[in-house]
């Protein structure tokens, strides 16, 4: 049922599993029972950006990682969140040699109601970036990789597996998660966050009843972990840092969060217990962010101990 690398030179394998886990597995190429991953946000922001893109991407692709995940925020959030930049973005992501996995940020939807960005209805572009990124059950790029999508309005959370990895993205935005500016959140809000919270908690399930050795949590929003320690907790925030307490104290194996949104590229440990003690199998992983470019590389390994090792990359490279 887990997929492996094989010896076949850039081919892309995909296979179902068993109808009652209905999840997509990525079989890939080379010799070990190994998986890589690229973690990249919070690019392009500016003309210099989209044009190093490409060239980093096609790094990353050369670097032989079996998928790249963007965790939202594909623009500057003061600039125009136009069907034309939406097109340049899908079209840049699609042209990915590996599978490529976007997950929304707040600057490509919510935030789109500034004048800056044209004073768009930030629904409309919701449903705008549903129409291009999250249409078809594949992820984006020019090697197959399909992904079950959570059932219901909310396309754009996803699942996927790389051997004995559960991935799962999230629309969980910067930006106080669109509570609003008000004590009394917003009708879409309201409406999201408990499938937001269902979905988490459905996908530890999973991966509890698999006997998974990890799980891979992707969204845009730093959601305040060091606040939400001190008990200080961002309102739109809170419940769904209750729920990913809860279920990683469930879990025996390794929980990996990923997000953007503060552009401070980092790997640390920055969840805890409700009695101050650091929570060991949780680590959190930031990715670079305008103005600095870069990706982080995540390694599974089925003969190494259980955690995912990282590396980080700097954009341009750094040469000795």
């Amino acid at each position: 049922m887990i997929g492996k690398r094989r010896a076949k030179a850039g081919g892309f394998i995909i296979r179902r599993l068993l109808p009652a886990l209905a999840l997509a597995t990525l079989s890939l190429s080379a010799s070990a029972d190994s998986w890589r991953f690229a973690l990249i946000g919070d690019t392009p922001y500016n003309a210099h950006e989209r044009t190093e893109l490409p060239k980093m991407l096609s790094a990353i692709a050369d670097s032989k990682v079996d998928v790249i995940v963007h965790v939202g925020d594909f623009k500057s959030g003061s600039n125009l969140c136009s069907d034309e930049v939406f097109a340049d973005r899908f079209q840049l992501f699609d042209s990915s040699r590996p599978p490529f996995v976007f997950v929304p940020g707040d600057n490509e939807w919510t935030d789109c109601e500034r004048l800056s960005n044209g004073g768009y209805d930030p629904l409309e572009r919701l449903a705008k970036l549903r129409g291009l990124f999250w249409s078809k059950d594949q992820a984006l790029g020019q090697a197959a990789l399909a992904l079950e999508r959570q059932p219901g309005t909310y396309p754009e959370h996803a699942r996927f597996r790389l051997g004995p990895t559960l991935f799962v993205t999230f629309n969980l935005p910067g930006g106080n998660n669109n509570w609003g500016m008000t004590d009394t959140p917003r009708t879409e809000y309201v409406a999201r966050h408990p499938v937001t919270v269902a979905w988490l908690r459905e996908n530890f399930a999973l991966a509890r009843r698999e006997k998974m050795r990890s799980i891979v949590l992707l969204f845009q929003a730093n959601p305040g972990f060091t606040h939400y320690t001190q008990g200080l907790a961002h309102r739109a925030y809170r419940e769904f840092l209750d729920a990913l307490r809860e279920e990683t104290l469930r879990f025996q194996g390794q929980v990996v969060a990923v997000h953007g949104d503060t552009h401070m590229n980092r790997i640390d440990q920055p969840m805890r217990d409700q009695t101050g003690r650091p929570l060991s199998n949780f680590v959190r992983v930031e990715t670079f962010g305008s103005p600095f470019m870069g990706w982080t590389t995540g390694i599974i390994d089925s003969d190494a101990p259980a955690a995912i090792r990282f590396e980080t990359h700097p954009w341009p490279a750094r040469h000795d």
